[in-house]
């Protein structure tokens, strides 16, 4: 039993085979899977997919690169309104992201903040995208921060200080197939947490693992993923598997398969 917990499945990438991904994924013993929104055309899509199909569940939310001074009061309450659709298991994807010199700071941080808040109102996780901004990201936590708050670290990139840090503000960091890569830091980071606060991921189409590097990536590779987290960890991969599976059962209030 192998989980996807951010797979984008309902993306255009798919459009011509995913019937096919669907089939794979299953001949692998992916069974579950979680496809994120990242603004209310795609977070509408997720839906879609997710009523068509028992294991895929859908997120609904704002991505920083969506956030921008213009973005309308209305478009929050239409993600709220939405995030109460059935198959809906969290709020996300949702964060900051200054990789790249134009984004908005202040605007991704005030979508950021009314995202986490929508969270809180509907009482649901949270699936968090965090790039080159981790000292703003954990200051709004810290600072939004109530007694039901929980959540993903959605393709976790940093350093096990950070891990920890994360792990005591209630979230669970998912690794995608870069903890394949030849100089991945998550290796480290896996050896010094639990196997309790892992969750597994493709984040497909994108972050294909080795030996798929460069390809499009599919949710039937996740297996890989949870490979070598039992490798890294020592310990068998039904072992790890089962582990991963029941850490996502509990996070997202799902009933197992």
């Amino acid at each position: 039993m192998f989980v996807d917990v951010h797979c984008h499945l309902s993306f255009p990438e798919f459009d011509h085979d995913r019937e096919k991904v669907i089939e794979r994924l299953t001949e692998e013993q992916v069974t579950v899977l979680i496809d994120p929104g990242i603004n209310v055309p795609t977070s509408k899509k997720s839906i879609e997919l997710a009523r068509e199909y028992d294991f895929i569940f859908a997120n609904v939310g704002l991505h920083p690169h969506e956030a921008s001074s213009h973005v309308k009061e209305s478009i929050f309450e239409e993600l709220e309104a939405l995030a109460k659709s059935p198959k809906v298991v969290a709020i996300g994807e949702i964060g900051l992201d200054y990789h790249y010199p134009d984004y908005n700071r202040q605007a991704q941080q005030d979508a950021f903040r009314q995202m986490l808040r929508v969270a809180r109102t509907l009482d649901m996780a949270v699936v968090i995208h965090c790039r080159d901004a981790w000292e703003d990201m954990l200051q709004i936590l810290t600072e939004e921060s109530h007694s039901a708050m929980r959540g993903v670290m959605h393709c976790f990139s940093g350093d096990s200080g950070i891990a920890k840090e994360c792990i005591r503000k209630g979230f669970k960091l998912s690794i995608p197939g870069t903890v394949t890569y030849k100089n991945s830091q998550l290796p480290e980071v896996i050896r010094n947490v639990s196997l309790a606060d892992l969750l597994t991921e493709t984040d497909a189409p994108y972050l294909s693992p080795v030996p798929f590097r460069g390809k499009r990536n599919e949710p039937s590779f996740v297996p890989l993923v949870t490979a070598n987290i039992a490798l890294i960890r020592g310990i068998p991969i039904p072992e790890a598997a089962k582990g991963i599976a029941q850490n996502t059962f509990e996070l997202f209030r799902l009933s197992a398969p």
